[in-house]
């Protein structure tokens, strides 16, 4: 009766894990002016947010700038958000609180921020890290705008 249970719950978790979830999505011709990478006017900063990871892809996670929600993430998307320069504070939906990341974002200058997802006790959580212009790029040619 145990192994029978400890299948099942092995099954149902395989399946949470590698499902996937659906987000409402930009057009192709905005997600591909996003991928030319324009410069940001030099009083403001681009924000790519992205998820480049199949981890989770039932999961979605939603991501906030300063405390508000600009939607959820999904497997392979990405946000392009522009902000004002200086200081800024990222979230991320994980397990029991909002993972964090401080950004000081510069005017003039394109930031990458990857999202991934990580496994938790009960559900999968996520995390946020700056990366660098040429690893954020190359994960976003990959990826597909969410709105």
């Amino acid at each position: 009766m145990f192994k029978h249970f400890m299948m099942s719950a092995a099954a149902l978790s395989f399946a949470v894990l590698t499902g996937c979830a659906s987000v409402p999505m930009e057009s192709p011709e905005k997600d591909q002016a996003f991928k030319s990478f324009p410069a940001p006017p030099k009083d403001q900063a681009g924000l790519y947010i992205f998820r480049d990871s199949m981890l989770g892809a039932a999961l979605k996670k939603s991501v906030k700038i300063d405390g508000e929600v600009i939607g959820e993430t999904a497997a392979n998307t990405y946000f392009y958000r522009l902000v004002s320069q200086g200081p800024h504070t990222l979230a991320t939906e994980s397990e029991f609180s909002d993972n964090l990341l401080e950004l000081n974002a510069q005017g003039g200058k394109n930031h990458y921020v990857r999202q991934s997802i990580k496994m938790g006790v009960f559900v999968g959580g996520a995390k946020l890290t700056e990366v660098a212009e040429s690893e954020g790029q190359k994960a976003v040619a990959n990826t597909e705008l969410a709105r």
